[in-house]
């Protein structure tokens, strides 16, 4: 009975993952192959009809090299501004836990609760952002109405939420790193900055290594409720993420069968993305 209770006790969980995961993930294979009429009454097989209409849609295109460049500078904005700050708060000064405490809220709230946040801020008229470039500059700016001022709102508040969470993994990474490795590099004449980008990020590549595809998922998509809260795609579908996409397809438009594929395709891609990181990435992680 001993040995089978840890199994008894793990079906709740895996009823829930199969449930509420793998369940989905399959429906969504299936009905990536289907169209279906907006009543939901009836449906049809069209094989890969769905893929190839997605792929021959130049607005996703478009969509699509945006998510790009949205990911890739949310990560590397948010890998980089995290490693500063943790290396300000791991110094011994006074307060420091007090700040580690208040720079981990952003990661505590919602995205959708962040994104509301930012909109109050970047309110045109009544915002706090436009407030001080008024008081400062003497304009004020349409930040999530406006190209290319919507993206840049869209971008800090992504990096904004994500990075506490980089932030304490990057402080329990350089609280490990010896005292004596770096008064040794000190005596060897080597700097501050010699310090910190060849012996202290290096060492601590095995957690970048695991932020970097963890940040990659979630600018994918968690980012979709602050891409809904505070730009709804806009202006003019200029800040559409191939997230939100699937979202305005499948619940805006009805299109389930293309909802479905797109999905399907942000599934390939992310996989993709998973392999040819840890094949090629794991090969510049220093482990200790």
């Amino acid at each position: 009975m001993r040995k089978i209770l840890p199994y008894l006790l793990l079906i709740p969980t895996f009823f829930v993952i199969i449930m509420f995961v793998y369940s989905p993930a399959v429906n969504s294979f299936k009905m990536s192959l289907y169209r279906e009429n907006k009543f939901g009454t009836k449906t049809m097989f069209v094989g890969t009809q769905n893929f190839e209409k997605v792929f021959n849609d130049s607005e996703y295109m478009g969509i699509a090299l945006f998510t790009l460049v949205y990911v890739a500078l949310t990560v590397a904005a948010t890998i980089f501004f995290a490693f500063i700050l943790a290396l300000l708060l791991n110094k011994n000064v006074p307060g420091t836990y007090l700040y580690r405490a208040l720079i981990f809220i952003p990661y505590a709230v919602s995205p959708a609760i962040a994104g509301t946040l930012w909109t109050f801020l970047l309110d045109p008229v009544a915002g706090h952002v436009n407030y001080f470039f008024t008081s400062i500059f003497g304009t004020q700016i349409a930040w999530l109405t406006t190209e290319p001022y919507a993206f840049v709102a869209l971008l800090f508040a992504t990096v904004w939420k994500m990075m506490p969470f980089d932030i304490i993994f990057y402080i329990a990474g350089l609280q490990s790193i010896s005292n004596d490795l770096l008064e040794s590099a000190t005596l060897d004449g080597a700097g501050p900055l010699t310090k910190i980008w060849k012996i202290k990020f290096p060492l601590v590549s095995p957690i970048t290594f695991y932020l970097v595809i963890m940040n990659i998922i979630s600018a994918m998509f968690s980012s979709f409720a602050i891409v809904d809260v505070m730009t709804r795609g806009g202006p003019g579908g200029s800040t559409t993420t191939m997230m939100y996409k699937v979202y305005l397809d499948a619940f805006s438009y009805q299109k389930t069968g293309l909802a479905s594929a797109q999905s399907v395709i942000m599934f390939a891609i992310m996989a993709v993305v998973t392999i040819v990181y840890f094949v090629f990435g794991e090969k510049r992680v220093h482990y200790r």
